[in-house]
């Protein structure tokens, strides 16, 4: 993992940052009640895989926001978002739409989308809920390659759908170093279920061999406001 260039914080915006903690309310960062640890891939490529600790917060009872970092620790790099919506929201967005948005299923009842350190019965318990909805995710800082600062365009990413997909390198060592078994959870989560009306077609668009990826495309700036012409006497 490359480290961050730049130099040490000095004591003097240490102590600015302390006093700002102390005066300042962060009052939507004070919302986030919710820690999910789950695995993310490149909608174009799903061979490239990212372990993604969610923080969350309820913006109402059908749409939660995430910020996703690369770890749990304080000195985790901020490496995208995730928005999580209730199925009547997601069935109200246009076709278009509906294309970058992943199901959460299979994430939830396979037992790798998890709350760490919170014991299973408790989380299975927003689980349920979490296992109906789908989420739309971007990714800004491409760390699984070794970026060292946040490079390039962000990234649209996918969740896991089935079985044989995730790297098992990747699970086994988030096991051993989260303290977790996927098996374990996946046979106690066999009874919840997703969307009422069946994961939609038009969701998980890369299932159908078909990736998408941002690209930057040159074209003529769009004139908001008229111009006046300045007569100076």
């Amino acid at each position: 993992m490359a480290d961050v260039p730049g130099e040490p914080t000095p004591m003097k915006a240490s102590m600015a940052e302390t006093a700002a903690e102390i005066m300042q309310s962060f009052t939507p960062i004070k919302k986030i009640h919710q820690h999910l640890c789950a695995f993310h891939f490149y909608a174009y490529d799903m061979t490239k895989q990212v372990e993604a600790h969610h923080f969350c917060s309820h913006q109402n009872e059908e749409m939660r926001q995430c910020l996703i970092y690369d770890g749990p620790d304080s000195d985790a790099k901020l490496i995208g978002v995730e928005y999580i919506i209730s199925e009547p929201l997601f069935l109200a967005l246009p076709d278009s739409e509906k294309q970058l948005w992943h199901s959460h299923v299979y994430e939830v009842k396979s037992g790798v989308l998890f709350m760490p350190g919170v014991p299973g019965p408790v989380q299975r318990q927003d689980l349920e809920k979490v296992c109906k909805t789908y989420g739309k995710t971007f990714h800004f800082w491409q760390v699984d390659r070794g970026d060292a600062l946040p490079l390039g365009l962000p990234n649209l990413m996918a969740a896991l759908t089935g079985d044989g997909q995730l790297d098992d390198f990747l699970a086994r060592d988030v096991e051993k170093r989260m303290g977790v078994s996927f098996e374990s959870e996946r046979e106690s989560r066999q009874y919840m279920r997703g969307p009422e009306h069946g994961i939609h077609p038009l969701a998980d668009s890369w299932k159908s061999g078909r990736g998408i990826k941002a690209e930057l495309r040159e074209t003529d700036c769009v004139k908001t406001a008229t111009t006046t012409a300045r007569v100076f006497v």
